[in-house]
């Protein structure tokens, strides 16, 4: 409906973020030290490590308030809060076990926007041979059996009942963090519970080797064997994916959580979203490290590199005429919010960016014309 030179649109989950990285911009741009044979993802985890190390449960209720506000005046209507910074610096638990995952989610109630926690599993550093303990940086993220990490769950999700806006999933951060009888206890505590459950994978190509000499297959096929995939289960990121990997997500109906502006950051590699369109895998968009907020630019960079991956003047637009109604049922689905309504935003149609595009056209010029500056305040 309109009103005036206004269009109301639904607003954009942004189904994966990391709440306190938004302390890295500009920092996590900075030369990687000499210890690092180069600048790459690996080399801008230390520096986030350290961030996270310096996080207290006021600073992180500071700076997700801060980042909340900034989504929902970009147009972001939910968030899934990818949580892992769980206990002290120390790795010693909080007297009150969730006290950072609390944090957040009254930075978001502040905020006005709508929050699925999704608490993610954490064990080690990685596995070369036997389980590689958890660096200095990670030991606040970990916990020493899924049990323990499921009792903490528990206890989240009795909080949230009481909380107006807050929803608990459940994540696993990744194969290479937990070991695979982690992610079946987790897949069935979910199905068991009717959460969604979320996990990173094949963002970068020393997973996947790390994978293969502990497992002798890919991420998505552990995920697979375990049990992990399936309709309520989201995989951000996906970049190095063979075809057997996009077949089993396409027949799992798990859903593809893609953070283009991150992963250009980082330099993870492009989403095969051509691929993923042939095969049927429903795709979202996240802010993930928050170096940009808004998501027009997320959805834009997806269909220009859709556009790259073949070479063609269309890309996501060619099967979805609506590529941001089609992102937002996505995203709502990976948050376990595709059962309600999603909020509005006000479109200022009057803006230069979309000044004198046809009403039509509209929902194409959102995703390749359009900024988060196109929403009224």
């Amino acid at each position: 409906m309109t009103s005036g030179r206004r269009r109301d649109v639904p607003a954009m989950p942004n189904a994966h973020s990391h709440a306190f990285q938004l302390g890295l911009r500009g920092v996590g741009e900075r030369p990687a030290p000499a210890a690092h044979a180069r600048d790459d993802f690996w080399s801008w985890r230390t520096e986030m490590f350290r961030l996270a190390g310096e996080q207290t449960p006021e600073s992180m209720a500071e700076g997700a308030e801060r980042l909340y506000d900034e989504m929902r005046a970009a147009g972001y209507g939910a968030v899934g809060e990818f949580h892992y910074v769980h206990h002290r610096p120390d790795g010693t638990p909080y007297p009150e076990s969730n006290t950072m995952a609390l944090a957040v989610a009254e930075a978001a109630v502040a905020a006005g926007l709508e929050i699925v926690l999704l608490p993610a599993a954490y064990h080690r550093d990685g596995w070369d041979g036997a389980d590689r303990p958890p660096q200095a940086g990670q030991r606040r993220f970990c916990d020493p059996d899924v049990a323990t990490f499921l009792k903490r769950v528990d206890r989240l999700r009795v909080w949230a009942q009481h909380r107006a806006g807050v929803h608990v999933g459940i994540a696993a951060h990744s194969v290479r963090a937990v070991p695979a009888p982690w992610l079946a206890a987790i897949a069935a505590y979910a199905d068991a519970h009717g959460l969604v459950r979320h996990v990173h994978a094949h963002e970068q190509r020393r997973e996947l080797e790390e994978c293969r000499a502990e497992h002798g297959c890919t991420p998505i096929e552990l995920l697979d064997r375990t049990g992990f995939l399936g309709e309520r289960t989201s995989i951000v990121h996906g970049i190095h994916v063979s075809e057997r990997d996009v077949e089993l997500l396409a027949a799992s109906r798990s859903i593809v959580v893609s953070c283009p502006t991150t992963e250009g950051n980082l330099g993870d590699g492009y989403l095969p979203a051509m691929a993923y369109r042939d095969a049927g895998v429903r795709l979202a968009i996240g802010s993930d490290s928050q170096v940009r907020v808004d998501p027009f630019e997320e959805a834009r960079e997806l269909e220009t590199g859709a556009r790259r991956e073949r070479q063609t003047r269309f890309g996501l637009l060619s099967a979805y005429g609506d590529l941001w109604a089609e992102l937002v049922a996505n995203g709502r689905a990976s948050l376990g919010l595709d059962g309600s309504e999603p909020a509005t935003i006000a479109i200022d149609l009057d803006h230069p960016q979309l000044a004198g595009v046809d009403p039509a056209d509209l929902p194409r010029a959102l995703v390749t014309s359009a900024s988060a500056a196109v929403v009224a305040a």
